[in-house]
């Protein structure tokens, strides 16, 4: 069954000594309060129940009021966000487990309806729409095109991901991880086919990675390079995004960058987000190597199996493998991969629901066993 493989051992990542290499993805569940956006005992338990995980990524979290393109998803930026994520901390914390808050901007991903104000959402460049569709509180509305952030704008957004850091450390998060994937803010401004800029942020490589940096930069600030990772999808085509002209040069350099800062981890999205595994379309083991130089540790993610996790880890591939779907249904998954017990399925339809159902109630295997008799 092989139990004994190296997927299954502690590992360090950057000052995070984790108990084992399978790490929970973050995953979107939209279950935070409504109207203050903030996380609570329901979402405490669920994080808790998975804190067998080697480290868990927490699900997607708004930095700035304007960050939100779904419905009940949570913010960490107010004081009823960081109570809210403490409870999560403090639960996953007497588990015995890590986790670490992923920091985000949907920027164009929104409408007006998810806006203050009933603003347009904000993005690289003017004008910019992704297309598709999303749910409000209106019901299903088509996205529109979004407004570009004013250079001054742009110095804001920075001090608000600082300011998110500040409190993940207050609530006792373990780190961050910069989401810097997904067709989301971050690579709408690093892609050169949603940035249009003449700005210090648009034009060059380096100042279309000039805004990701500089999160990454405030992160180190207040939490130390050793808790900062950051999520990257050189080649998805997430929520519409469309590719950069040149993926292998402008990723290429974000990795070279991030290896100067050694930061704990980059967390590779290899392929097309939650559609199909690939490695075709950049350099992902040049990456690797980069990053290995530096000391930078690589989690590997998209669609793996149980045999290909382990075969990434044994092989030096990858340093760590996240998981997704596989941790919605299964909150011990570190003990059924470490098995090779089945999975439960995963219920599609709850993905997105209010309330427990498909989120706090999928069985361990030790519930299983005990209701067999």
């Amino acid at each position: 069954m092989t139990t004994s493989a190296k997927l299954f051992t502690p590992v360090r990542i950057g000052d995070l000594d984790c108990a084992n290499r399978v790490f929970m993805a973050p995953l979107t569940r939209c279950r935070a309060l409504p109207v203050t956006d903030a996380p609570h005992a329901l979402n405490a338990e669920h994080y808790a129940q998975r804190a067998s995980a080697g480290l868990i990524v927490s699900e997607a979290t708004q930095v700035h009021v304007t960050g939100k393109g779904y419905m009940g998803t949570p913010g960490i930026y107010s004081p009823e966000q960081e109570a809210g994520w403490k409870l999560v901390a403090d639960a996953v914390h007497a588990k015995g487990g890590k986790i670490i808050a992923q920091l985000w901007h949907v920027g164009a991903i929104s409408h007006p309806d998810m806006q203050p104000g009933g603003a347009l959402p904000v993005t690289a460049s003017d004008g910019f729409n992704p297309g598709g569709t999303t749910h409000t509180q209106n019901g299903k509305v088509e996205r529109v095109a979004a407004r570009g952030l004013s250079t001054a704008e742009v110095h804001e957004m920075i001090a608000a991901y600082r300011h998110s850091c500040e409190v993940v450390k207050r609530a006792g998060l373990d780190g961050v991880e910069i989401h810097g994937a997904n067709g989301y803010l971050l690579e709408q401004f690093t892609r050169d086919s949603s940035n249009h800029r003449t700005d210090e942020f648009g034009g060059s490589i380096d100042n279309r990675i000039r805004f990701t940096l500089a999160t990454i930069d405030a992160a180190i600030a207040v939490l130390g390079r050793g808790r900062v990772g950051i999520r990257l999808s050189p080649i998805t085509a997430a929520n519409n995004a469309k590719p950069d002209s040149n993926p292998q040069a402008t990723y290429g350099r974000m990795v070279e960058e991030l290896a100067k800062r050694r930061i704990a981890f980059v967390h590779f999205i290899e392929g097309n987000t939650g559609a199909s595994h690939s490695l075709e379309g950049f350099d992902f083991a040049g990456a690797r190597k980069t990053l290995a130089a530096a000391g930078v540790a690589y989690i590997a993610n998209n669609k793996y199996t149980r045999a290909m996790a382990i075969d990434a880890v044994e092989s030096g591939w990858a340093d760590a493998v996240a998981f997704g779907v596989p941790y919605i249904a299964n909150p011990d998954l570190f003990e059924r991969l470490q098995q090779d017990a089945p999975l439960n399925p995963a219920n599609v339809k709850t993905f997105y629901a209010a309330g427990a159902l498909g989120y706090t109630d999928y069985p361990t295997l030790g519930q299983l066993a005990q209701a067999a008799g």
